[in-house]
């Protein structure tokens, strides 16, 4: 996609890679769980042309980021509020999907001004899974991510906390929820509930399963495209 650059926040490595340019707006993209970076190259191309400064994010534990060994959505939060931090923005859109949407919904709960705009693919769910996930307790196999991520996020889907679900209420940023229709395993009524607890959100549905923007990525882009509008004015 373009320039990749490796950030050392708070004693963890990131790695992200920018596409588009230099001084645009910017977007975080943040990815599923299992995947990296290199999920949004069709999306973040896109954007990109469109005159936005796109950073696709190695969450902790995936990609070429590092392995802490806690994979608290706390943590990743304060990740992605230390990397806002590194590349001296003090506004962005953020852009989410599945395990990625957690996070990126507690950085808007926690520093509102930092997010302009925030879209939410197939997620957050603030509810106790059903049935419960399976809670690994060690690695089933060679995975190109740290297993005890699926770990965490298992015991964190689980059991959510309160504050993940009361904090919706809290989100000021203008904010789409994209749900990928019956054909995902996520209950598309507990995404409209979501949806109907942050204050003005957005749903629109594209028939797609969980995976909206890779199966469908044009449909995707278009929605996300029709969201964002034109980017502010490239400074510098």
């Amino acid at each position: 996609m373009g320039e990749v650059r490796t950030f050392e926040v708070a004693g963890v490595r990131l790695v992200a890679e920018a596409c588009g340019p230099a001084g645009g707006p910017v977007v975080l993209l943040l990815h599923a769980l299992g995947e990296s970076r290199a999920s949004w190259a069709a999306v973040a191309r896109g954007l990109a042309d469109d005159g936005w400064r796109t950073w696709a994010v190695d969450l902790r534990g995936h990609g070429d980021s590092a392995h802490p060994g806690t994979y608290t959505f706390e943590e990743m939060r304060d990740d992605l509020l230390g990397l806002l931090d590194a590349l001296g923005t003090r506004s962005a859109v953020i852009v989410a999907h599945s395990m990625g949407t957690v996070p990126a919904s507690l950085v808007a709960m926690e520093r509102p001004h930092a997010v302009a705009r925030l879209v939410l693919e197939e997620g957050p769910l603030p509810f106790p899974a059903e049935p419960p996930r399976p809670v690994p307790t060690g690695p089933e196999g060679p995975t190109p991510y740290d297993w005890r991520v699926v770990r965490d996020v298992a015991r964190q889907r689980n059991a959510p906390p309160a504050h993940h679900w009361e904090g919706l209420a809290a989100i000021t940023a203008p904010t789409l929820l994209i749900a990928g229709g019956p054909a995902s395993h996520l209950r598309q009524d507990q995404l409209a509930q979501v949806a109907a607890r942050i204050p003005g959100a957005r749903l629109t549905t594209i028939e797609a399963g969980h995976m909206v923007h890779d199966e469908r990525p044009a449909p995707f882009l278009a929605a996300v495209r029709d969201f964002l509008g034109a980017p502010p004015c490239v400074s510098g």
